[in-house]
């Protein structure tokens, strides 16, 4: 039998400068690798943070806008105070305790997909 490992979610991407600004510099993923079939092609771009991996694709037909994935860290409330001292113009984050048992914070990023950061409440 085959283990399977953790999937990847596919994000689209339509700006390239604001996924970076986004991911990288708000959110603080890290770059795993970048390709492009050759100059001015589409990026496809692997970021990391911790065991968290995504894709982030310009690439038609890869995905669609709009998507949402849940990404469970330690601590909400604490990932949202420093996310909002960065003073990230096109966001602030908020976090709410949910009757089903997470802190959740939700954030869209520049193509209109959603992130949803959550941790246990126990």
């Amino acid at each position: 039998m085959t283990n399977a490992k953790p999937p990847v979610p596919i994000l689209r991407s339509f700006d390239e400068a604001a996924a970076r600004a986004f991911y990288l510099d708000f959110l603080g993923f890290e770059i795993v690798f970048e390709h492009r079939f050759g100059p001015g092609a589409p990026l496809y771009m692997s970021i990391r943070m911790g065991a968290c991996e995504l894709h982030i694709s310009e690439h038609y037909g890869d995905t669609g806008p709009g998507g949402a994935v849940r990404i469970e860290i330690e601590d909400v409330a604490a990932y949202s105070a420093t996310l909002n001292a960065k003073n990230y113009k096109f966001a602030r984050t908020g976090y709410q305790d949910q009757e089903w048992g997470w802190c959740e914070m939700a954030i869209t990023d520049p193509a209109k997909n959603r992130i949803i950061f959550c941790s246990p409440l126990n």
